[in-house]
């Protein structure tokens, strides 16, 4: 079993577990391809973790499976935008941490 870790990636977890819950035990391949067509933002930084977990692991990307697949939640980067009255109210900007995990397909 082998893994990847991106760390503070500007992107929403509750909008990157979406995307990570698709790819879950799925074949490597068969994901990579899927997250290749996704218009998601998310979708680009799994793709990233998944191809780093699988060349991580030296395994074909066929015979590949992905075990699990984990976004979690990161420093929010907190940030103020001027209002009426001299008033400025926060903006969240939200940071997530994906891990991927990939293992061996047993038959």
């Amino acid at each position: 079993m082998s893994r990847a870790l991106l760390k503070f990636v500007r992107l929403s977890p509750t909008k990157a577990r979406l995307i990570a819950r698709e790819i879950q035990g799925a074949n490597a391949e068969k994901a990579l391809a899927s997250l290749q067509f996704m218009p998601n933002k998310a979708a680009r930084f799994i793709y990233k973790a998944l191809s780093s977990a699988v060349a991580n692991s030296g395994i074909d990307p066929q015979k590949a499976i992905v075990k699990s697949c984990r976004v979690d939640k990161a420093a929010i980067l907190r940030r103020f935008t001027p209002r009426a009255r001299g008033r400025g109210t926060p903006i969240r900007k939200p940071t997530s941490h994906i891990l991927v995990e990939v293992e061996k397909e047993s038959k």
